[in-house]
């Protein structure tokens, strides 16, 4: 009876077994060939240093915190410093539905060429904050399709403006451009708490908003003539 126990027990340790699968399968790193090169982190955020404010007053980061953030300029763009929050808002996709995001929103503020709704997990886009008394984005010829870089430990990506926020509240983007910076892109629990920082260069606009190569393109050279503004 004992070696029966003992064979039935080694059976059952050699069965293959089938892992459970997770709720949000992982997503794939970016291939290298289209990891962004170019302007370093640490260049970009030296040409930023200090700020001349652009807004009249100050910006929360979420809904219950205090206002505390700037928006600041130089002659070539506006930047910011704040947390990011995920925008899963957009065309439904298996990462970014009513499902995986409570607060969901089938649509954006700016459409593609196509007149389709953003793809938030392929498409990097941030979010500006509607126009209000602090500051007007138009008045710096920001709008849809405007080119952003992210800069965050290290890592520069390239996006567009997709999105409009609350007029007092600033900080956010969508998914892909979390997963292109290394930040948890969960619209539930993903983000960063701060040490992101946002550039949006002035007048600059690609000519379709869901184009994610052009604006990296764009992104690159903007970023560029802001060293050399410097």
């Amino acid at each position: 009876m004992q070696s029966l126990t003992l064979a039935a027990a080694g059976a059952a340790l050699l069965a293959p077994t089938t892992p459970p699968a997770p709720a949000h399968p992982p997503v794939r790193e970016e291939p290298a060939a289209r990891r962004e090169t170019g302007v370093s982190a640490a260049a970009l955020l030296a040409r930023l240093r200090g700020c001349d404010p652009v807004s009249r007053g100050r910006y929360r980061s979420d809904g219950g915190a205090r206002a505390r953030i700037r928006i600041c300029g130089t002659r070539e763009a506006v930047f910011w410093k704040a947390d990011m929050d995920i925008d899963c808002d957009g065309r439904p996709t298996r990462r970014c539905n009513s499902r995986t995001d409570p607060y969901f929103s089938a649509a954006t503020a700016y459409q593609q060429s196509d007149g389709r709704q953003l793809n938030a997990e392929r498409l990097p886009y941030i979010v500006v904050p509607g126009a209000g008394r602090g500051w007007d984005p138009a008045a710096q010829g920001i709008g849809g399709g405007s080119v952003a870089a992210l800069v965050h430990r290290g890592r520069v990506r390239y996006a567009v403006v997709g999105d409009v926020g609350p007029r007092d509240i600033i900080g956010e983007a969508s998914y892909a451009a979390a997963r292109a910076l290394g930040i948890p892109a969960d619209p539930q629990g993903g983000g960063a708490a701060s040490g992101v920082t946002y550039v949006v260069f002035k007048g600059s606009r690609v000519k379709d908003i869901g184009d994610r190569a052009a604006a990296s393109r764009a992104g690159r050279r903007l970023a560029a003539e802001l060293l050399r503004g410097g």
